[in-house]
């Protein structure tokens, strides 16, 4: 049986260098621009998708806890006198609206979302 000639001396080392750079070319451009992902990737940024929202909605609460307080214009108006950002996450915990029921201290996490927030209000 006569093998074609492709397959042959020469043209079977051209075809073969030809098949492993078209792979290597599919794996280059689906992992830096067709969104392909390992997934250990794919669940670390599950894991960060579902924290960010988690700290999102616990700071919708801390909001809305800061605006039903008493004096609550002149918290924002002293919230916003200061400067830094971690200094309005520490006035937003010392006030005590980002503790949330069943904890005995406030998460730092939500406390920066809440003082974001709430300098963003008008």
């Amino acid at each position: 049986m006569q093998v074609p000639s492709i397959l042959q001396g020469d043209s079977l080392k051209r075809l073969m260098q030809g098949a492993f750079i078209g792979f290597l070319a599919t794996v280059v451009i689906g992992f830096n621009w067709g969104g392909w992902t390992l997934g250990s990737t794919a669940n670390k940024m599950a894991e960060k998708s579902a924290i960010t929202g988690g700290i999102a909605a616990l700071a919708s609460i801390c909001v809305d806890k800061f605006q039903h307080a008493s004096g609550a214009a002149a918290n924002l108006a002293e919230l916003r006198k200061v400067s830094s950002s971690w200094e309005q996450r520490d006035f937003v915990e010392k006030g005590g609206w980002a503790t949330l029921p069943g904890n005995d201290q406030a998460n730092s996490a939500v406390a920066q979302a809440c003082a974001n927030m709430l300098d963003s209000l008008k």
